[in-house]
């Protein structure tokens, strides 16, 4: 694999699921938790629990299906167009792929309950040409993208047949989206769309995305981040005939050097990264063009811009002081600043209606939920004001973003997840 691929992919690999140290789930009203357990009690509820629990062989299928269709950063087409056949085998109605890329369809309620949105994204990080042949291990499934985000697609489809082969009927209109762009410089451009431009950007009233394994985790808050490839660009020259020129390189190390002297709170978590390098022609050649990227993250807008700005000021004063130090006779040093990623930050609170409801519902179903930081899809619905929470995807898996990444398919865990997300998607829909 080209190396500077290699270099992009560890990159995007730093926009997956990250947390911080997570707070244990407070003690819900009594109104969240009646209204779980009313659904929880009912037969429809309990139709569907059984219908999850024989569609487990089926699920472990399609996350294979999917898995083994490539989806690289942007070219998620292919994988598209079968996640909408998909759907619509499912009695969606207006099934789509919209402007975007987005694969949706639609659930309808019997109304008055604004629209609830499920997703789970499309892309992985793996560039074109990556083997993404699943191999089986016992339980376990192989495969670069398996768990991220193939079971999330995967579950979706499965909470979509559960409601279906038990008649449940929802106030509220339910999409279920398998959207794009959710990993790396592919920036949220799904959502962006989705809740900017697409039809359904007016109605959306909650939004869950299915990404992460675990059986406990409810993520609240999303990490924003701001991604930047700096090049900096100077005359060049022969090392030793056009010593004393200005160097690029010289700029970009010390504004590397100035960057690392950051002083950031432990609390909003608030990390930066200067990640990957390229550049220059040749060892015996003042090189006329170097590159860098860095990564800056924050689950607080407010300290991320604060980052931000300090990071755009050392950059121009690195420029600055080496056009100072040696000779601009051939030419001075300058910077080309891009902003190659900008992933809001934003917060569900504890107290909305969306979280109680998915805490009442872990809890009911026997496990004790913490509240975490992630940078999933729902940082943009958080970003405008949207209650949105990430729940899990799957109950075991490890290694996302790297070629060795595994997700278990064993019931107990797996069931235990679809269950919490069907509850919890019931009672925010408003089943009854």
């Amino acid at each position: 694999m080209n190396p500077i691929v290699k270099g992009l992919i560890r990159a995007a690999s730093i926009l997956a699921i990250v947390c911080v140290t997570p707070a244990v789930a407070q003690e819900v009203a009594p109104a969240h938790t009646a209204a779980v357990k009313r659904i929880m009690e009912s037969v429809a509820y309990k139709t569907a629990i059984g219908a999850l629990q024989a569609d487990h062989e089926r699920w472990v299928k399609e996350v294979i299906q999917i898995t083994e269709i490539p989806a690289p950063p942007f070219k998620e087409q292919v994988r598209a167009a079968a996640y909408r056949d998909m759907l619509k085998a499912h009695g969606l109605v207006d099934v789509e792929i919209d402007a975007e890329g987005n694969a949706m369809g639609l659930r309808k309620g019997f109304g008055g309950g604004g629209l609830v949105v499920v997703s789970a994204h499309l892309d992985t990080v793996f560039p074109e040409g990556t083997n993404v042949t699943v191999k089986r291990e016992g339980s376990r499934l192989n495969a670069p993208g398996v768990g991220d985000d193939s079971a999330g697609l995967a579950t979706l489809l499965s909470l979509v047949r559960a409601m279906d082969a038990a008649g449940v009927k929802t106030k509220s209109d339910i999409l279920f989206v398998g959207d794009v762009g959710e990993e790396g410089l592919g920036d949220l451009r799904g959502m962006r769309h989705l809740f900017t431009k697409g039809k359904y950007k007016d109605q959306i009233k909650y939004f869950f995305s299915l990404d992460g394994s675990s059986t406990t985790r409810i993520s609240n808050c999303g990490v924003g981040s701001k991604r930047y490839r700096v090049t900096f660009n100077g005359p060049g020259g022969h090392s030793y005939g056009a010593f004393g020129l200005v160097n690029p390189m010289v700029a970009m190390s010390q504004a590397v050097v100035e960057f690392y002297k950051i002083q950031t709170p432990a609390r909003p978590k608030t990390t930066y990264s200067a990640s990957v390098v390229g550049g220059g022609t040749s060892v015996n050649a003042i090189p006329n063009s170097v590159w860098m990227e860095f990564d800056m993250r924050s689950d607080d807008a407010k300290e991320l811009d604060r980052l931000e700005k300090r990071f755009l000021a050392i950059v121009n004063q690195a420029v600055e002081t080496e056009n100072f130090a040696r000779s601009t006779r051939e030419g001075p040093v300058s910077a080309d600043i891009k902003l190659v990623g900008d992933r809001p930050a934003g917060r569900t609170s504890e107290s909305q209606e969306i979280v109680q409801l998915a805490t009442a519902t872990f809890l009911a179903h026997g496990s004790k939920p913490t509240y975490e930081c992630g940078s999933t899809d729902s940082n943009m619905a958080m970003s405008l004001g949207i209650p949105a929470i990430t729940i899990p995807r799957v109950g075991k898996g490890d290694r996302g973003h790297s070629l060795d990444e595994w997700m278990d398919t064993e019931f107990e865990s797996n069931h235990l997840v679809k269950s919490i997300g069907l509850t919890t998607i019931l009672a925010v829909a408003e089943a009854q």
